[in-house]
């Protein structure tokens, strides 16, 4: 049987002050409701993403994400029960069951939507989440006999002895489909704000004789982000498992507290990371490879054993196979660099190939824009090139070939051949005096005016 996933994202997060829309900001180099999304990657039903405020922006960034996912606009903010009836004619023909997750609270585990499961599928008609506040504040209420909910008191509505319970409710829903709908359909908003609430649902399914339950979290996954106060907590949040999680895996870390991770960074153990290191979105590395202090990653993969940095930057499309080297002060873009092969000081490599055991040279720039296009520059292998020299694409260096030092290459070069592309140089006997003691008497003439 199925379960499908409602996620609500149409709120505008006025707190956040901000032209984008609050799930769009970002933990971990993604958007919060991607995280949200990761917390329901096993269910196995549709996906279903409400959106609002911002909305086609929050659209095409789901879409990217999962193309298959629905998106349905709530174009009148009236409360969660009514964000969750736009999302009622995508799922009207399914079966199954339902849960509700909420775009700003990235946290929730899918182990915690396992247990909510568990209860549904031992007689529980509807499933909701709760936590035990430390500070209950503002937060509905409930209350319950055993398992078993008996209803949700929001804290404006509550008693003293009511305010008095630290069972929280997350928001967070889990039941049938079918259920879930015609429960939601039956929502009034005589209320305050005139809005229609989704807690009302536990009411009215006691109303009808149904079983409701509560499933508890630990409160740390019920973490919404509101401000940017939250949202930087939340990003410490995050960082502190992260780490936490490649140290159980076996990767070092020597200053843990120093190194931060995109939500997809994937490390491989024995893996050596130093101090200050910033991995971004879409990096792997492979195990046994050293990242050295100070070095920035994004959208590349690192090869089994080897060394980057310190102070590189490694850039989308950048591949270093096993053993390879990039020191420091090196940036590697769009580029395969084979095995065993060396970028060690103060390069630009972009737009190429690099072929194994080939040993790239301090101060080699890959020339690889002409202003409107972008060209390649193709390096065989067990090539040595000199430093200082500049490739300019498109251009290929023949397997075992040279270039000496500060040479310009401009044509291909045929393996095994070297390159000798500079100015021959000239000695011009006592010309440096004789241009000196020019120079100075002009400036002692000027400073004596």
């Amino acid at each position: 049987m199925s379960t499908h996933l409602i996620l609500l994202a149409a709120g505008e997060g006025t707190r956040m002050q901000s032209e984008r829309p609050k799930v769009l900001h970002e933990i971990a180099a993604a958007p919060l409701f991607a995280h949200a999304l990761a917390s329901a990657e096993d269910l196995d039903g549709q996906r279903v993403i409400v959106v609002g405020h911002g909305g086609d922006k929050v659209r095409a960034a789901a879409l990217a994400l999962d193309e298959n996912i629905q998106v349905v606009e709530q174009t009148e903010q009236l409360g969660t029960g009514h964000a969750v009836a736009m999302a009622a004619p995508v799922l009207a023909d399914a079966s199954g069951d339902t849960v509700i997750l909420y775009g700003d609270t990235p946290f929730i585990q899918p182990d915690t939507l396992c247990k909510m499961q568990t209860a549904r599928d031992a007689g529980a008609d509807v499933v909701f989440l709760g936590f035990e506040a430390a500070d209950p504040a503002r937060y509905g209420r409930m209350v319950t006999d055993g398992t078993v909910l008996l209803k949700i008191v929001e804290w404006k509505d509550a008693d003293d002895a009511t305010r008095a319970i630290s069972l929280c409710n997350s928001g967070v829903v889990l039941a049938g489909t079918k259920t879930l709908l015609r429960l939601v359909e039956a929502l009034g908003n005589d209320n305050a704000a005139g809005e229609y609430y989704l807690t009302d649902v536990a009411a009215l399914a006691q109303s009808e004789g149904l079983r409701v339950e509560v499933v508890t979290c630990d409160e740390a996954e019920t973490l919404g982000v509101n401000s940017r106060a939250d949202l930087a907590f939340a990003e410490r949040v995050f960082q502190s498992r992260a780490r936490a999680a490649a140290l159980a895996t076996g990767v070092t870390l020597q200053a843990p507290e120093t190194v931060y991770f995109s939500k997809d960074t994937v490390i491989g153990r024995d893996a050596e990371i130093e101090p200050n290191v910033v991995f971004g979105p879409g990096v792997t590395i492979e195990s046994g490879a050293r990242i050295r202090a100070f070095s920035h990653l994004e959208g590349c993969h690192v090869g089994a054993r080897a060394v980057v940095g310190p102070y590189a930057r490694l850039r989308p499309g950048a591949e270093l196979s096993n053993d390879t080297r990039v020191g420091n002060f090196v940036e590697i873009k769009n580029t395969q660099v084979g095995e065993g092969a060396k970028v060690n000081h103060l390069s630009y490599i972009g737009d190429a190939s690099v072929g194994a055991k080939t040993n790239i040279g301090a101060g080699t720039i890959t020339c690889n824009y002409d202003g409107v296009f972008k060209h390649r520059t193709e390096i065989g292998e067990r090539v040595f090139i000199g430093s200082n020299t500049m490739l300019v694409a498109p251009v290929s260096v023949g397997h075992e070939a040279m270039t000496a030092t500060g040479t310009v290459v401009t044509r291909d070069i045929p393996e095994g051949d070297m390159a000798v592309g500079r100015a021959r140089q000239e000695n011009k006997p006592g010309l440096a005096r004789k241009l000196f003691s020019k120079l100075r008497a002009a400036k002692a003439a000027k400073s004596g005016e």
